[in-house]
């Protein structure tokens, strides 16, 4: 099948989780960052462009990427949520399903973005990621940027892209890393300052000019697909995009076009069009092309499930605890404590009185595993005191949602002016994996020690998931402290196997698990006895009903 078609819809769309921004302001932002189709149809030149002696159009800034994209992607039809991600890991904790990149090449305004917005829509799939290359142009010089406003600086040739970092970027995205992507200003040629976090992608939809132009890219991409366009629709197309868009004037769109886009799609981009495992004519309108691309992508997608969960129960049991496993000591106090939390007949009020003692003494032996130092201080009375100090650059606490955040005022009361991220994990009720639907994690979290909060533990699948997370975001595994208030000798074995320079740290360990996975004798559903609330059905917390 062959070439392009349809116009840009969106200049960039990610559907990714975001990091730094609330659930809140997401939907508000959605709004702010979706790029606008301009104009009808194909039609002819003189409705697309400026009449004579309007002027140049109002200048607009168009930016390779929204500054922070919230996670879903709005189509024509409906909005796709971010939700869902499986398990990319297995039980070892390493990393054994690796997105599916899908590399969409073709020439200037060929309707690349187009085909990859239907392909999204029609994937029906969550956790996609629509990467452009135009966010990795590089840095220009000043006389390069001398050049680029007087259109003759050439974007179109493969030295004006950053392969080096867009090949590390991609290979990162595809191991289910988090990545920084440029976000390019094509109004000032440059970048910003600012950089946009992704993380985690089931499919990732890579699109531009030069997508096949690099051996070491073409190695990422699991599917190449050529989107061919007759070139006066392309023509016509980026007229319309550049004036309207980016403030260019048709006499320096068409000098560029002439000189640079026309000469480089021959030379670079049509050539490449032999390396293409599918070429689709006519673009996004080509739904025989997308039906085939999707029923492709599916049974790929269905090839890399994994079950997690089902192979924890079955593994590393029936071992000694490992030494990397510190419980409270079971003094009466701690003991009389479990028994008023464990008891049904417990009230709501005693229940989280309670339990916001345990959390206040968990997290106080957790701070100290942290690492420190000799601190010499001059006492009051003139005398020198040796003391300890903190020995890091800061402290963060991660609660896994829901009942992981009720440990938050514990964290927050020992330790001052503590960052907080949160993690929410989710049991699908189809397969009993854990799905991971939202992150919000501070910046530079790689250089922090982190608390990561969770109440109950059982088969160790939410935590581990959490745990990988953090590992993906470039957090160094012995940084890491999981605080439970209460685990399964299962999820102990789970984590400590998979991610053995973890520290855990719990009130108490319980023996069993039942077959729904619930710890026996546990202590029952505990963001429903702490919030007053039933449950969703699709509501695990890890355990939140303790498994």
């Amino acid at each position: 099948m062959m070439p392009r078609t349809a116009d840009r819809q969106q200049e960039e769309v990610m559907s990714t989780a975001s990091v730094d921004e609330s659930p809140a302001a997401m939907d508000k932002e959605e709004k702010a960052c979706s790029v606008s189709n301009s104009g009808g149809g194909e039609g002819s030149l003189d409705r697309l462009l400026p009449s004579v002696g309007m002027g140049r159009p109002p200048r607009k800034r168009t930016t390779s990427q929204c500054k922070s994209e919230p996670p879903l992607l709005r189509t024509s039809k409906r909005t796709i949520y971010t939700a869902g991600r499986p398990p990319w890991y297995n039980e070892h904790g390493t990393q054994s399903k690796e997105a599916f990149v899908i590399g969409l090449c073709g020439g200037s305004a060929s309707g690349k973005t187009t085909v990859a917005t239907k392909i999204i829509e029609a994937l029906d799939v969550p956790w996609v990621v629509l990467l452009s290359m135009d966010s990795f142009y590089k840095v220009l010089s000043p006389e390069e940027q001398m050049l680029a406003a007087n259109s003759d600086y050439n974007f179109d040739h493969p030295d004006a892209f950053d392969f080096e970092l867009l090949t590390h970027t991609l290979r990162k995205l595809k191991q289910g890393k988090s990545v920084k992507i440029p976000v390019y200003d094509f109004a000032i040629h440059g970048r910003h300052k600012e950089w946009k976090t992704l993380y985690g992608a089931s499919v990732i939809i890579f699109e531009g000019i030069m997508s096949f132009a690099d051996k070491t890219l073409l190695q990422l991409l699991d599917m190449k697909i050529f989107v061919e366009t007759d070139s006066d629709i392309r023509l016509v197309r980026r007229l319309r995009r550049d004036i309207m868009e980016r403030g260019r004037d048709i006499e320096g769109v068409i000098k560029q076009y002439n000189k640079f886009v026309k000469p480089a799609f021959e030379q670079y981009i049509e050539p490449t069009m032999r390396l293409a495992d599918l070429v689709v004519p006519r673009g996004g309108g080509n739904m025989v092309a997308i039906d085939l691309i999707v029923q492709h992508v599916h049974s790929q997608l269905e090839e890399r499930e994994l079950s997690v969960r089902a192979a924890l129960a079955s593994a590393h049991q029936a071992q000694p605890l490992p030494q990397t496993l510190s419980i409270l000591e079971s003094t009466p106090q701690v003991r009389g404590m479990h028994t008023i939390i464990r008891n049904k007949e417990t009230s709501r009020d005693e229940f989280i009185f309670y339990s916001k003692r345990l959390m206040r003494l968990l997290i106080e032996r957790a701070l100290s595993f942290l690492p420190s130092q000799v601190h010499i201080v001059q006492t009051p009375q003139g005398e020198d005191y040796e003391g300890r100090t903190f020995h890091g650059k800061r402290i963060t606490g991660v609660s896994i949602l829901r009942a992981g955040e009720t440990m938050e005022p514990a964290l927050r009361a020992v330790c001052k002016d503590v960052r907080i991220g949160k993690i929410l994990i989710q049991t699908n009720q189809d397969t009993g994996e854990p799905e991971l639907h939202y992150l919000r994690l501070p910046k530079d979290i790689s250089e922090d020690h982190v608390i990561l909060m969770d109440c109950t533990v059982s088969t160790g699948a939410a935590a581990m998931m959490a745990v990988r997370v953090l590992l993906d975001h470039d957090v160094q595994e012995d940084k890491i402290l999981l605080v439970s208030l209460l685990m399964a000798e299962m999820g102990v074995h789970s984590v400590a196997y998979a991610f053995p320079q973890v520290k855990i740290i719990t009130t108490a360990v319980d023996k069993k698990v039942n077959d729904v996975f619930h710890i026996i004798p546990g202590i029952g559903n505990f963001g429903d006895r702490y919030f007053g609330t039933d449950a969703p059905p699709d509501w695990s917390d890890e355990d939140e009903p303790s498994y």
